[in-house]
């Protein structure tokens, strides 16, 4: 099914480079108290966990998982707002750092890439084996969604009531495109430094060898990264072959739970053409469309002094309408 949005954006704020960058700079000063917990894999590597509070503190709080976006952690401002705003509602927030994102290097040449969900899947049955009696939800920004829309396509009975995929690059090739025009180039130079310096620490530590610190200084675009570095070091042929099997946009139809797609026509960093063509027969799938809203913007409100954070509702007040309350009957949306 496919839906126009509600969201309004801020008077002050309707320029899609605005809506992106803004948050972060309003939220600069944003803090979080979580709990750290490390989890060891049968690989040899590590999964680095932060909850919102102590999960076996409050067994009737339901649980929902959050998937950051490509080099995001727990510092990232849209993952502490959201992580809050999960709180705020009376329930507990997880989040999973993707390998490498948490402030310190995994311990294998691979990291986790837009279509890499082993770990999703693993934490999965971890949460269904430790909490067998609780309600969750599962949301993902960015990379994150993407990583969302291929893991629920994958698990044929998930944990989750609901998911939520936010201003996901569901067509990799077309978003590694889009960010390598015009004013998008800021954002993957951006982007691009960070997957270097992390790039850069496990050719230090020999764990990479087949490409040195001059070719890595040398790339310049993300497409150049998944050629030179994704691909080779998860098993794909290439860049096309990666972004072919990696993209959430072909597996969509095999999802499963009530999953909600929010897109903003002016993302800067995806392209609108290719998202606003996904195949909306799967009655599983809400598909949400706003004119405007940025990558991970969408705020709203008249007040320049009291922006409101209109994502977070929307992605919450989906996630409540799937939860069971304990009279049995679905949660209202505040």
């Amino acid at each position: 099914m496919s839906k126009t949005s509600t969201f309004k954006p801020a008077w002050w704020l309707k320029n899609r480079h605005l809506q992106t960058m803004a948050a972060k700079l309003l939220r600069r000063k944003e803090t979080i108290e979580v709990i750290k917990e490390t989890i060891e894999l049968s690989d040899g590597d590590f999964l680095d966990l932060v909850w919102t509070e102590d999960p076996l503190q409050s067994l009737e709080k339901p649980i929902v998982v959050v998937l950051h976006g490509l080099e995001g952690s727990i510092d990232s401002h849209y993952a502490k707002g959201m992580m809050n705003a999960i709180s705020a509602r009376g329930w507990v927030g997880l989040l999973m750092h993707f390998r490498g994102c948490s402030g310190r290097p995994n311990r294998h040449a691979q990291s986790y890439h837009s279509g890499a969900t082993d770990d999703v899947h693993f934490l999965t049955g971890l949460l269904r084996e430790r909490y067998p009696e609780r309600q969750f939800g599962i949301l993902g920004f960015s990379l994150g969604g993407n990583v969302l829309a291929k893991y629920l396509a994958e698990d044929n009975d998930p944990l989750y009531q609901s998911g939520v995929i936010i201003c996901a690059p569901l067509h990799l090739a077309s978003c590694a495109q889009q960010i390598n025009v015009g004013f998008s180039k800021i954002y993957q130079k951006y982007l691009v430094d960070m997957l270097k310096d992390s790039t850069s620490q496990k050719v230090s530590m020999q764990l990479i060898n087949h490409i040195d610190h001059n070719e890595l200084k040398a790339i310049r675009s993300l497409y150049d990264f998944d050629q030179k570095v994704t691909a080779p070091l998860n098993g794909f042929k290439d860049a096309n072959d990666y972004y072919e099997k990696a993209s959430g946009i072909y597996v969509l139809g095999q999802v499963n739970r009530p999953t909600l797609i929010l897109h903003a026509q002016d993302d800067p960093f995806l392209s609108n053409e290719h998202i606003m063509a996904l195949d909306m027969s799967n009655p599983s799938i809400t598909f949400e469309v706003s004119e405007y809203g940025g990558h991970v913007g969408f705020i709203a409100g008249t007040n320049p002094f009291k922006p409101m954070y209109w994502l977070e509702d929307r992605v919450l007040d989906h996630i409540a309408q799937h939860f069971k309350s304990e009279t049995g009957r679905e949660e209202i949306p505040r």
